[in-house]
């Protein structure tokens, strides 16, 4: 099916999110389902409540920007887990000094799982505080980053 670039999508959208205090985290378009998912945050978190108030505020302006171009297609709002992978330099910023978990493509150091707390970051590399000692990981080498989720 023939969608608009999700780019546009999203930015469409942020316009509505901002003056809500609702952050777009990603925006994913599945080809197989007909299915547009707006994946959102907020300071506070999010819950059922936040979803369904954002999706009805975005449903009449998201059909005038027509994504699907006249085809139906299903919108859908959700939270992104909370073991989402960090996509955006919000999700590092909101996760300094935060325990996290690293699953490497290849072993460093014998290990392709490590958790520690983050230190540092930037475009090219994160930083984190592991027992005793800090190593510095190349965004390249990541498979996916997240925030650690402790029960206890």
């Amino acid at each position: 099916m023939n969608v608009k670039p999700v780019s546009e999508i999203r930015s469409f959208l942020e316009k509505i999110a901002e003056p809500m205090g609702i952050e777009i985290v990603d925006v994913e378009w599945n080809d197989r389902s007909a299915e547009l998912t707006v994946f959102i945050e907020t300071e506070s978190g999010v819950d059922l409540d936040t979803c369904e108030k954002f999706h009805n505020a975005i449903m009449e302006p998201i059909d005038e920007l027509d994504p699907t171009y006249d085809k139906p297609y299903t919108l859908n709002v959700s939270s992104p887990g909370l073991d989402r992978p960090f996509k955006t330099q919000r999700d590092f910023e909101r996760n300094l000094s935060n325990e996290v978990e690293i699953k490497l493509y290849a072993p460093l150091k014998g290990k392709k799982y490590l958790e520690g707390v983050l230190t540092e970051f930037d475009e090219n590399s994160v930083t984190i505080k592991l027992q005793n000692e800090e190593v510095k990981i190349s965004l390249n080498k990541i498979a996916k980053i997240n925030k650690a989720i402790k029960f206890d």
